[in-house]
């Protein structure tokens, strides 16, 4: 059974926040937006409000969803995640890195896809664009590149 979570982009003056993810974390060296596994039944939208605060330190609002993306690794004959995707532009409180790794702004033209997940410069601009989308990627094993994918995208994302 495929684990379930979520990301989220936080959006502020053409900047992004993303993490560089520590060493012994799932994917570690890669910059990522915040995010983690749901727990204990918690909604998408609870599990990022809780995973931004603890990774971040800031307090988000006003999500909005994007999407479901589904992934599965190597030769995997099922999903081994399926991630719900956000962003904000509504945060407060003061910025802090936890244990999870490192926290940059980038902005939003300069995103450093060749160190972030192999999938990200194919529906990053969608997100960054306000779209809505659903997809599906196999990485290779190794989790260093796109085996194959699919991803449908809306014209428009009517929370926008």
């Amino acid at each position: 059974m495929a684990t379930t979570g979520i990301i989220c982009y936080l959006r502020d003056q053409g900047r992004v926040l993303l993490q560089l993810k520590a060493e012994g974390r799932f994917g570690a060296g890669r910059w990522n937006g915040p995010g983690g596994k749901l727990t204990g039944g918690e909604s998408p939208e609870e599990a990022t409000v809780r995973e931004v605060r603890e990774e971040t330190g800031l307090a988000v609002r006003d999500l909005r969803e994007h999407g479901t993306l589904t992934f599965s690794f190597g030769d995997a004959l099922e999903p081994d995640y399926t991630v719900h995707v956000f962003s904000t532009e509504r945060f407060e409180g003061e910025l802090r890195p936890s244990d999870e790794g490192r926290l940059e702004w980038f902005a939003e033209e300069a995103l450093p896809y060749d160190r972030m997940w192999p999938d990200d410069p194919i529906w990053v601009p969608h997100l960054l664009a306000g779209r809505r989308f659903s997809g599906t990627f196999r990485l290779t094993e190794d989790l260093a590149g796109v085996l194959e994918h699919e991803l449908r995208v809306e014209r428009e994302n009517p929370q926008r």
